[in-house]
Protein backbone atom coordinates (compact mmCIF):
# COMPACT_ATOMS: atom_id res chain seq x y z
CA UNK A 1 0.00 0.00 0.00
CA UNK A 2 1.32 3.30 -0.97
CA UNK A 3 0.40 4.99 2.28
CA UNK A 4 4.24 4.46 3.16
CA UNK A 5 5.51 5.69 7.09
CA UNK A 6 6.79 8.93 5.27
CA UNK A 7 3.28 9.66 4.07
CA UNK A 8 2.34 8.65 7.73
CA UNK A 9 5.30 11.00 9.38
CA UNK A 10 4.33 13.53 6.70
CA UNK A 11 0.56 14.13 8.00
CA UNK A 12 1.64 13.66 11.75
CA UNK A 13 3.98 16.28 11.45
CA UNK A 14 1.34 18.85 9.61
CA UNK A 15 -1.29 18.31 12.45
CA UNK A 16 1.36 18.47 15.22
CA UNK A 17 2.31 21.48 13.85
CA UNK A 18 -0.99 22.79 13.08
CA UNK A 19 -1.83 22.10 17.08
CA UNK A 20 1.56 24.22 18.05
CA UNK A 21 0.78 27.05 15.82
CA UNK A 22 -2.42 27.20 17.31
CA UNK A 23 -2.17 26.27 20.73
CA UNK A 24 1.42 26.22 22.10
CA UNK A 25 3.73 22.90 22.40
CA UNK A 26 2.10 22.27 25.83
CA UNK A 27 -1.06 21.81 24.18
CA UNK A 28 0.92 19.31 21.94
CA UNK A 29 2.21 17.18 24.56
CA UNK A 30 -1.77 16.90 26.61
CA UNK A 31 -3.05 16.03 23.83
CA UNK A 32 -0.99 13.14 23.29
CA UNK A 33 -1.08 11.97 27.23
CA UNK A 34 -4.94 11.72 26.18
CA UNK A 35 -5.55 8.09 25.13
CA UNK A 36 -8.44 9.11 23.35
CA UNK A 37 -7.05 11.70 21.39
CA UNK A 38 -3.75 9.55 21.10
CA UNK A 39 -6.30 6.97 19.24
CA UNK A 40 -8.14 9.19 17.27
CA UNK A 41 -4.58 10.69 16.29
CA UNK A 42 -3.50 7.45 14.53
CA UNK A 43 -7.10 6.11 13.33
CA UNK A 44 -7.16 9.63 11.09
CA UNK A 45 -3.75 8.53 10.24
CA UNK A 46 -5.08 5.35 8.24
CA UNK A 47 -4.01 2.88 11.11
CA UNK A 48 -6.06 -0.18 12.48
CA UNK A 49 -8.19 2.13 14.57
CA UNK A 50 -8.69 -0.64 17.82
CA UNK A 51 -4.74 -1.52 16.84
CA UNK A 52 -1.92 -1.61 19.36
CA UNK A 53 0.08 -1.05 16.56
CA UNK A 54 -1.05 2.64 16.71
CA UNK A 55 1.44 3.26 19.33
CA UNK A 56 4.13 2.20 17.75
CA UNK A 57 3.13 3.64 14.43
CA UNK A 58 2.36 7.38 15.63
CA UNK A 59 5.23 7.91 17.91
CA UNK A 60 7.78 6.79 14.99
CA UNK A 61 5.45 8.84 12.28
CA UNK A 62 6.12 11.84 15.03
CA UNK A 63 9.73 11.19 15.39
CA UNK A 64 10.49 11.10 11.59
CA UNK A 65 8.33 14.01 10.67
CA UNK A 66 9.22 16.32 13.68
CA UNK A 67 12.85 15.24 13.14
CA UNK A 68 13.48 18.17 9.90
CA UNK A 69 11.53 20.52 12.45
CA UNK A 70 12.72 19.82 15.64
CA UNK A 71 14.57 22.77 16.47
CA UNK A 72 12.49 25.62 15.18
CA UNK A 73 9.34 23.63 16.48
CA UNK A 74 10.85 22.96 20.16
CA UNK A 75 9.45 19.39 20.05
CA UNK A 76 11.79 16.76 20.49
CA UNK A 77 10.74 12.95 19.68
CA UNK A 78 12.99 10.24 21.66
CA UNK A 79 12.72 6.44 22.31
CA UNK A 80 10.61 4.06 20.23
CA UNK A 81 10.42 0.19 20.47
CA UNK A 82 12.89 -2.21 21.51
CA UNK A 83 16.51 -1.04 21.22
CA UNK A 84 15.22 2.31 20.52
CA UNK A 85 13.78 2.15 23.81
CA UNK A 86 17.15 1.99 25.23
CA UNK A 87 18.28 4.99 23.37
CA UNK A 88 15.79 7.35 25.01
CA UNK A 89 18.60 8.37 27.62
CA UNK A 90 21.22 9.02 25.04
CA UNK A 91 19.19 11.13 23.15
CA UNK A 92 17.26 13.19 25.68
CA UNK A 93 21.12 13.53 26.73
CA UNK A 94 21.89 15.15 23.27
CA UNK A 95 18.57 17.10 23.11
CA UNK A 96 19.89 18.63 26.50
CA UNK A 97 23.45 19.61 24.79
CA UNK A 98 21.52 21.07 21.92
CA UNK A 99 18.71 23.18 23.83
CA UNK A 100 20.31 23.95 27.32
CA UNK A 101 18.18 21.52 28.82
CA UNK A 102 19.28 18.99 31.91
CA UNK A 103 19.53 16.32 29.42
CA UNK A 104 20.78 14.23 32.33
CA UNK A 105 17.56 14.53 34.68
CA UNK A 106 15.58 13.92 32.09
CA UNK A 107 17.64 10.30 31.61
CA UNK A 108 17.05 9.86 34.67
CA UNK A 109 12.97 10.59 34.56
CA UNK A 110 12.72 8.06 31.45
CA UNK A 111 14.50 5.22 33.34
CA UNK A 112 12.19 5.93 36.37
CA UNK A 113 9.36 6.11 34.86
CA UNK A 114 10.01 3.08 33.42
CA UNK A 115 10.84 1.40 35.60
CA UNK A 116 7.68 2.20 37.25
CA UNK A 117 5.71 0.51 35.08
CA UNK A 118 7.34 -2.20 34.58
CA UNK A 119 8.49 -2.99 38.37
CA UNK A 120 5.75 -0.91 40.70
CA UNK A 121 3.31 -1.56 38.60
CA UNK A 122 2.77 -5.03 38.19
CA UNK A 123 -0.05 -6.22 35.71
CA UNK A 124 1.71 -9.00 33.68
CA UNK A 125 2.18 -6.50 30.76
CA UNK A 126 6.41 -6.34 29.84
CA UNK A 127 7.22 -3.24 28.37
CA UNK A 128 8.57 -2.73 24.97
CA UNK A 129 8.43 0.66 23.70
CA UNK A 130 8.63 3.84 25.54
CA UNK A 131 8.72 6.92 23.65
CA UNK A 132 9.80 10.45 25.62
CA UNK A 133 8.27 13.64 24.17
CA UNK A 134 10.09 16.82 25.43
CA UNK A 135 9.84 20.98 24.72
CA UNK A 136 12.26 23.01 24.68
CA UNK A 137 11.13 24.32 27.73
CA UNK A 138 11.14 21.28 29.52
CA UNK A 139 8.00 20.03 29.70
CA UNK A 140 7.65 16.44 28.69
CA UNK A 141 5.09 13.20 28.59
CA UNK A 142 5.90 10.16 28.30
CA UNK A 143 4.14 7.54 26.08
CA UNK A 144 5.18 3.54 26.87
CA UNK A 145 3.80 -0.04 26.29
CA UNK A 146 3.93 -3.14 27.53
CA UNK A 147 2.49 -6.84 25.90
CA UNK A 148 1.15 -9.41 27.90
CA UNK A 149 2.24 -12.63 26.08
CA UNK A 150 -0.11 -14.88 27.59
CA UNK A 151 -3.21 -12.81 27.07
CA UNK A 152 -1.40 -11.65 23.61
CA UNK A 153 -2.80 -7.96 24.54
CA UNK A 154 -0.92 -4.54 24.84
CA UNK A 155 -1.87 -1.81 27.79
CA UNK A 156 -0.39 1.66 26.97
CA UNK A 157 0.75 4.24 30.02
CA UNK A 158 0.50 7.97 29.49
CA UNK A 159 2.57 10.06 31.64
CA UNK A 160 2.71 13.93 31.50
CA UNK A 161 5.07 16.21 33.75
CA UNK A 162 2.25 19.16 34.05
CA UNK A 163 0.49 18.29 37.15
CA UNK A 164 2.98 15.58 38.14
CA UNK A 165 3.33 16.39 42.39
CA UNK A 166 5.07 12.90 42.38
CA UNK A 167 6.39 10.18 40.61
CA UNK A 168 4.56 7.31 43.19
CA UNK A 169 1.52 8.59 44.04
CA UNK A 170 -1.01 7.81 41.26
CA UNK A 171 1.22 9.71 38.57
CA UNK A 172 -0.41 8.30 34.95
CA UNK A 173 -2.10 10.45 32.91
CA UNK A 174 -3.81 7.67 31.61
CA UNK A 175 -3.69 4.11 30.96
CA UNK A 176 -5.23 2.77 27.63
CA UNK A 177 -5.79 -1.09 27.74
CA UNK A 178 -8.45 -4.18 29.48
CA UNK A 179 -9.11 -4.24 33.29
CA UNK A 180 -7.84 -7.30 33.75
CA UNK A 181 -8.70 -7.27 37.53
CA UNK A 182 -6.74 -7.20 40.78
CA UNK A 183 -2.72 -5.99 40.38
CA UNK A 184 -0.10 -5.08 42.83
CA UNK A 185 0.31 -1.39 41.95
CA UNK A 186 3.14 0.16 44.28
CA UNK A 187 2.65 3.38 42.19
CA UNK A 188 -0.42 4.42 43.66
CA UNK A 189 -1.20 6.88 45.97
CA UNK A 190 -2.55 4.37 48.74
CA UNK A 191 0.33 2.02 48.63
CA UNK A 192 2.36 5.24 50.69
CA UNK A 193 2.81 2.54 53.83
CA UNK A 194 3.64 -0.47 52.03
CA UNK A 195 6.34 1.20 50.58
CA UNK A 196 7.40 2.61 54.03
CA UNK A 197 7.25 -0.45 55.34
CA UNK A 198 9.28 -1.99 52.01
CA UNK A 199 11.63 0.57 52.90
CA UNK A 200 11.97 -0.42 56.81
CA UNK A 201 11.99 -4.37 56.02
CA UNK A 202 15.24 -3.11 53.57
CA UNK A 203 16.84 -0.52 56.14
CA UNK A 204 16.78 -3.46 59.09
CA UNK A 205 18.49 -6.03 57.07
CA UNK A 206 17.77 -9.08 55.87
CA UNK A 207 17.35 -10.72 59.55
CA UNK A 208 14.11 -9.08 59.87
CA UNK A 209 13.10 -10.31 56.43
CA UNK A 210 13.92 -14.00 56.82
CA UNK A 211 11.71 -14.00 60.26
CA UNK A 212 9.19 -12.40 58.71
CA UNK A 213 9.40 -15.21 55.66
CA UNK A 214 10.15 -18.12 58.31
CA UNK A 215 6.63 -17.79 59.92
CA UNK A 216 4.90 -19.36 56.55
CA UNK A 217 6.78 -22.53 56.95
CA UNK A 218 4.05 -23.67 59.61
CA UNK A 219 1.67 -22.62 57.58
CA UNK A 220 2.66 -24.81 54.25
CA UNK A 221 3.15 -22.10 51.72
CA UNK A 222 -0.37 -20.10 53.09
CA UNK A 223 0.31 -16.62 51.79
CA UNK A 224 0.82 -13.69 54.61
CA UNK A 225 -0.19 -10.47 53.99
CA UNK A 226 2.27 -8.12 55.12
CA UNK A 227 0.87 -5.07 54.57
CA UNK A 228 -2.97 -6.20 55.53
CA UNK A 229 -3.65 -2.09 56.00
CA UNK A 230 -3.21 -1.96 52.62
CA UNK A 231 -4.65 -4.49 51.14
CA UNK A 232 -7.25 -2.65 49.01
CA UNK A 233 -4.72 -1.65 46.56
CA UNK A 234 -4.66 -4.73 45.17
CA UNK A 235 -8.46 -4.50 43.83
CA UNK A 236 -9.36 -2.66 40.76
CA UNK A 237 -11.53 0.14 42.53
CA UNK A 238 -9.88 3.07 41.60
CA UNK A 239 -8.84 6.06 43.96
CA UNK A 240 -10.27 9.40 44.53
CA UNK A 241 -6.69 10.59 42.76
CA UNK A 242 -7.34 8.72 39.88
CA UNK A 243 -11.60 8.74 39.60
CA UNK A 244 -10.34 11.71 36.67
CA UNK A 245 -7.90 9.53 34.59
CA UNK A 246 -9.90 8.78 31.69
CA UNK A 247 -9.47 4.65 30.55
CA UNK A 248 -9.67 3.53 27.03
CA UNK A 249 -10.12 0.04 26.24
CA UNK A 250 -10.46 -1.10 23.05
CA UNK A 251 -11.60 -4.29 21.12
CA UNK A 252 -10.36 -7.23 19.89
CA UNK A 253 -12.30 -6.97 16.64
CA UNK A 254 -11.34 -5.66 13.16
CA UNK A 255 -14.79 -4.20 12.40
CA UNK A 256 -16.15 -0.60 13.01
CA UNK A 257 -19.70 -1.04 14.02
CA UNK A 258 -22.13 1.79 14.69
CA UNK A 259 -22.16 1.46 18.24
CA UNK A 260 -18.54 2.86 17.82
CA UNK A 261 -19.42 6.29 16.80
CA UNK A 262 -21.79 9.03 17.70
CA UNK A 263 -23.82 9.31 14.40
CA UNK A 264 -24.68 12.81 14.96
CA UNK A 265 -20.89 14.23 14.82
CA UNK A 266 -20.27 12.13 11.68
CA UNK A 267 -23.24 14.05 10.14
CA UNK A 268 -22.07 17.64 11.82
CA UNK A 269 -19.27 16.86 9.85
CA UNK A 270 -20.83 15.80 6.51
CA UNK A 271 -22.54 19.10 6.93
CA UNK A 272 -19.96 21.39 7.48
CA UNK A 273 -17.93 20.00 4.37
CA UNK A 274 -21.30 20.61 2.36
CA UNK A 275 -21.61 24.15 3.67
CA UNK A 276 -18.36 25.45 5.11
CA UNK A 277 -16.83 24.20 2.24
CA UNK A 278 -17.36 26.33 -0.77
CA UNK A 279 -17.44 29.18 1.53
CA UNK A 280 -13.29 28.42 2.88
CA UNK A 281 -11.62 26.17 0.59
CA UNK A 282 -12.88 27.66 -3.42
CA UNK A 283 -11.64 31.00 -2.71
CA UNK A 284 -8.95 30.15 0.69
CA UNK A 285 -6.99 27.10 -0.10
CA UNK A 286 -6.80 27.08 -3.76
CA UNK A 287 -5.60 23.88 -4.07
CA UNK A 288 -6.97 22.07 -7.42
CA UNK A 289 -8.58 18.76 -7.24
CA UNK A 290 -9.59 19.69 -3.93
CA UNK A 291 -13.61 17.71 -3.78
CA UNK A 292 -16.30 17.13 -1.24
CA UNK A 293 -14.65 13.74 -0.04
CA UNK A 294 -11.43 15.54 0.87
CA UNK A 295 -13.20 18.53 2.66
CA UNK A 296 -15.25 16.03 5.00
CA UNK A 297 -11.75 14.76 5.52
CA UNK A 298 -10.39 17.58 6.66
CA UNK A 299 -13.69 17.94 8.69
CA UNK A 300 -12.55 15.11 10.84
CA UNK A 301 -9.24 16.42 11.35
CA UNK A 302 -9.90 19.92 12.54
CA UNK A 303 -11.76 18.50 14.94
CA UNK A 304 -8.32 16.66 16.11
CA UNK A 305 -6.75 19.48 16.05
CA UNK A 306 -9.24 22.03 17.68
CA UNK A 307 -11.33 19.81 19.42
CA UNK A 308 -12.21 19.25 23.07
CA UNK A 309 -11.05 16.03 25.02
CA UNK A 310 -14.59 14.99 25.25
CA UNK A 311 -14.60 15.01 21.51
CA UNK A 312 -12.66 12.20 21.53
CA UNK A 313 -15.09 9.66 23.19
CA UNK A 314 -15.22 7.65 19.94
CA UNK A 315 -11.92 7.42 18.19
CA UNK A 316 -13.68 4.78 15.79
CA UNK A 317 -14.83 7.64 13.91
CA UNK A 318 -12.40 9.02 13.05
CA UNK A 319 -10.83 6.14 10.97
CA UNK A 320 -13.96 7.65 8.83
CA UNK A 321 -11.41 10.07 7.56
CA UNK A 322 -9.11 8.37 5.57
CA UNK A 323 -10.21 4.47 6.39
CA UNK A 324 -7.93 1.96 7.85
CA UNK A 325 -4.89 -0.36 5.91
CA UNK A 326 -6.46 -3.54 7.37
CA UNK A 327 -10.21 -2.05 5.24
CA UNK A 328 -11.61 -1.48 8.10
CA UNK A 329 -14.04 0.36 7.96
CA UNK A 330 -12.91 0.97 4.41
CA UNK A 331 -9.33 1.24 2.01
CA UNK A 332 -7.46 4.10 2.08
CA UNK A 333 -8.19 6.25 -0.11
CA UNK A 334 -4.91 7.23 -1.70
CA UNK A 335 -5.92 10.08 -3.71
CA UNK A 336 -7.83 11.30 -0.92
CA UNK A 337 -5.48 10.79 1.57
CA UNK A 338 -2.72 12.77 -0.67
CA UNK A 339 -5.22 15.79 -1.06
CA UNK A 340 -5.93 16.01 2.43
CA UNK A 341 -1.95 15.87 3.07
CA UNK A 342 -1.20 18.42 0.82
CA UNK A 343 -3.81 20.82 1.65
CA UNK A 344 -2.53 20.63 5.37
CA UNK A 345 1.14 21.37 4.15
CA UNK A 346 0.27 24.28 2.06
CA UNK A 347 -1.98 25.90 4.76
CA UNK A 348 0.77 25.26 7.67
CA UNK A 349 3.43 26.73 5.46
CA UNK A 350 1.39 29.95 4.59
CA UNK A 351 1.00 30.34 8.35
CA UNK A 352 4.36 30.11 9.03
CA UNK A 353 4.85 33.41 7.13
CA UNK A 354 2.53 35.14 8.66
CA UNK A 355 -0.62 34.06 6.42
CA UNK A 356 -3.18 31.80 8.69
CA UNK A 357 -6.36 32.61 6.82
CA UNK A 358 -5.96 29.65 5.46
CA UNK A 359 -5.12 27.26 8.61
CA UNK A 360 -7.83 29.55 10.03
CA UNK A 361 -10.38 27.62 7.76
CA UNK A 362 -9.89 24.56 9.40
CA UNK A 363 -10.88 25.94 12.97
CA UNK A 364 -14.08 27.57 10.97
CA UNK A 365 -14.66 24.08 8.94
CA UNK A 366 -14.66 22.51 13.16
CA UNK A 367 -16.53 25.03 14.57
CA UNK A 368 -19.23 25.31 11.64
CA UNK A 369 -19.44 20.91 12.59
CA UNK A 370 -20.40 21.27 16.12
CA UNK A 371 -22.90 23.75 15.65
CA UNK A 372 -24.42 21.94 12.58
CA UNK A 373 -24.68 18.54 14.52
CA UNK A 374 -27.25 19.45 16.64
CA UNK A 375 -29.59 19.23 13.62
CA UNK A 376 -27.50 18.09 10.56
CA UNK A 377 -28.86 14.77 9.17
CA UNK A 378 -27.28 12.35 7.42
CA UNK A 379 -26.72 8.36 5.95
CA UNK A 380 -26.58 5.42 8.29
CA UNK A 381 -23.40 4.15 9.82
CA UNK A 382 -23.97 1.21 7.29
CA UNK A 383 -24.86 3.18 3.92
CA UNK A 384 -21.31 5.64 4.64
CA UNK A 385 -19.19 2.55 4.95
CA UNK A 386 -21.37 1.13 1.64
CA UNK A 387 -20.80 4.09 -0.17
CA UNK A 388 -16.82 4.76 0.98
CA UNK A 389 -16.13 0.85 -0.10
CA UNK A 390 -18.16 1.09 -3.30
CA UNK A 391 -16.77 4.68 -4.63
CA UNK A 392 -12.59 3.24 -3.13
CA UNK A 393 -11.73 2.05 -6.84
CA UNK A 394 -12.54 6.09 -7.72
CA UNK A 395 -10.28 7.03 -4.74
CA UNK A 396 -7.06 4.83 -5.32
CA UNK A 397 -8.27 2.57 -2.22
CA UNK A 398 -5.76 0.65 -1.00
CA UNK A 399 -5.06 -1.69 1.85
CA UNK A 400 -2.05 -4.05 2.78
CA UNK A 401 -3.50 -6.68 0.94
CA UNK A 402 -3.38 -4.76 -2.03
CA UNK A 403 -1.41 -6.08 -5.01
Amino acid sequence: MRTSPCTLAALGRVIAEAIVHHYGREELLRRLAHPFWFQSFGAVMGMDWHSSGITTSVLGALKRGLAPVQHELGVYVCGGRGRASRRTPAELLAVGERTGLDGTRFASTSRLVAKIDSAAVQDGYELYLHGFIITATGHWCVVQQGMSAARREARRYHWQSEGLGSFLDSPHAAIEGINQGQILNLADARARAARSVALELVHAGPDRTLGVLRKLQPDHGRTLSLFPQEDAIETPVRSAAQQHIPHLSMPSRHEVLGSDILLRRLHGALAAAAERGPQDYADLLLTPGVGARTVAALALVAELVHGTPARFSDPARFSLAHGGKDGHPFPVPLKVYDETLRVLRHAVGQAKLGHADKLDALRRLDAQARHLERSARGPSFEAFVAAERRDAPLFGGRTVFSR
